[in-house]
């Protein structure tokens, strides 16, 4: 496995997170003329990717829920022996030792939420020595202040088998280039694909974020297979890009909310199958789920590790298909074990596929959070929703950006701000109409100067603004 950042004057093996690195004096002569497998087509079949882990992804699934009753039994035990919040609710409910908890039961103990780990900040509700933790990641802070999560050296270790697994579903081999462009450092992005990759064998090249004529010069050079960042990120490279790179064959795409007409728009960029990956840092970082080249349009859920449920406003389950909270328990993790963590985050459960060599639950993208659903006029609307409408006109350009107008708060206002690709004189209006038309409420909106929305290099979009007291957060939208 060879890392493409090495530049050791004589090759050596060093142990990282438990898995072998090679270090070699720079790049290997074969990196820029491996041979590439033909890429993939933008528009293409359902193909069957190899497994990772076979044991682990294509079980029976009643394999796998007897290994995850057994690993829900030895969480709550540990939650129990550790102490603490969770030990208490525990308590408080009539659990006395983890043989006491069922799965088929455990919609009924209690949830953690995100207050409850900014309420014991900054050790969150770690629940292992301090000489166990090796690292500390943490959320970037979208809803409010960052949320630090400790990790032991198996908290590690399981990352970088679910991100394995991740590549591996979007066809990465040890034969890939993994042009890493998301964030390093405490947001979890850059280094859960830099675990993951390590772990499956590829090369991984750890640009980071930002950049931008950088990536495009080492994607040129080095021919990279497999892509990784922001979706956002993704639309901004591949405009600087300019065409599509001829050696991209996958990317796996995260960290937002995105719609599959920003699928389309970014496949048409870059050439590539534009996959969907879903992590949080209090979880474990990305891999918690994500998108493989077969799994029809959704994420396979690592959920060996990660027990999830659905869930309604008033905290029920809702059966398969239907969007609920998504809820998480952790069932091997140590540094900060978490039972039934309420994530915001909105999506539909579903079986694995028919027939299919992965046997893994599904969620569908994410359609939101419940801390960003607009009520306006009495209507719930999610952003996505909008995105949707938005990026289905071939006259729009990816870049947007809606603001809940508040300035009168009797008279609320969704205000839509998009950039046209070409003139468009009818385009304000058809874009009002089809909104209306999906969200049953009407809309404002403003086309504004090309290069007007800003863009994002470095972390995540800000697609959404609340407008009650000021300037307009974007020129051209008083009115």
């Amino acid at each position: 496995m060879w890392c493409a950042t090495s530049c050791a004057t004589a090759p050596c093996a060093v142990q990282v997170t438990g898995c072998l690195v090679t270090r070699c004096s720079g790049v290997r002569p074969s990196l820029l003329a491996r041979s590439r497998a033909t890429p993939t087509p933008v528009v293409a079949d359902v193909q069957v990717v190899p497994l990772v882990e076979p044991d682990a992804e294509g079980v029976d699934p009643q394999q796998r829920r007897e290994l995850q009753q057994r690993r829900l039994t030895g969480l709550v035990d540990r939650l129990l022996v550790a102490g603490g919040l969770q030990a208490r609710r525990l308590r408080d409910a009539g659990v006395r030792a983890g043989v006491d908890v069922s799965l088929d039961d455990l919609f009924r103990l209690p949830t953690v939420t995100k207050r409850d780990l900014w309420d014991h900040y900054p050790e969150g509700l770690r629940a292992v020595p301090v000489e166990d933790v090796v690292c500390v990641h943490g959320s970037s802070g979208t809803g409010g202040r960052p949320t630090l999560v400790p990790y032991t050296a198996g908290d590690v270790d399981v990352w970088a088998q679910v991100m394995a697994r991740a590549l591996g579903g979007a066809g990465a081999t040890r034969r890939s280039l993994v042009h890493n462009a998301y964030g390093y450092g405490l947001f979890t992005g850059g280094l859960g694909v830099h675990h993951g990759a390590m772990r499956l064998g590829a090369t991984v090249l750890p640009l980071s974020g930002g950049m931008t004529e950088r990536q495009v010069r080492m994607i040129h050079d080095l021919r990279p297979d497999i892509l990784t960042c922001t979706p956002s990120y993704a639309i901004f490279l591949g405009e600087a890009l300019g065409e599509p790179p001829p050696s991209l064959r996958a990317g796996l795409f995260g960290a937002e909310p995105w719609t599959n007409e920003m699928r389309t728009q970014i496949e048409q960029l870059l050439g590539l199958r534009a996959l969907d990956i879903y992590g949080l840092s209090e979880i474990i970082g990305p891999g918690v789920a994500a998108e493989s080249l077969d799994s029809d349009g959704m994420l396979n859920v690592a959920e060996d590790h990660f027990f999830v449920e659905a869930l309604d406003s008033d905290g029920r389950p809702v059966p398969d298909g239907t969007p609920g909270e998504l809820v998480f328990t952790t069932l091997t993790k140590t540094g900060m074990p978490l039972l039934r963590y309420r994530s915001g985050d909105i999506a539909a459960l579903a079986g694995p596929v028919p027939g299919a060599p992965r046997t893994l639950r599904r969620m569908s993208k994410l359609l939101g959070r419940t801390d960003d659903m607009l009520v306006v006029r009495g209507v719930n609307v999610f952003p996505t929703e909008i995105e949707a409408v938005l990026l289905a006109d071939g006259r729009v350009s990816p870049h947007y950006l809606v603001v809940e107008d508040r300035r009168d708060a009797a008279r609320p206002a969704l205000v839509v701000a998009v950039e046209a690709v070409s003139a468009a004189d009818s385009l304000a209006a058809d874009l009002g109409v089809a909104l209306r038309e999906r969200l049953g409420i009407t809309c404002v909106v403003r086309v504004v100067a090309t290069g007007s929305v800003p863009r994002t290099e470095v972390g995540k979009a800000k697609r959404f603004v609340r407008w009650s007291t000021g300037p307009a957060p974007l020129d051209g939208l008083a009115g």
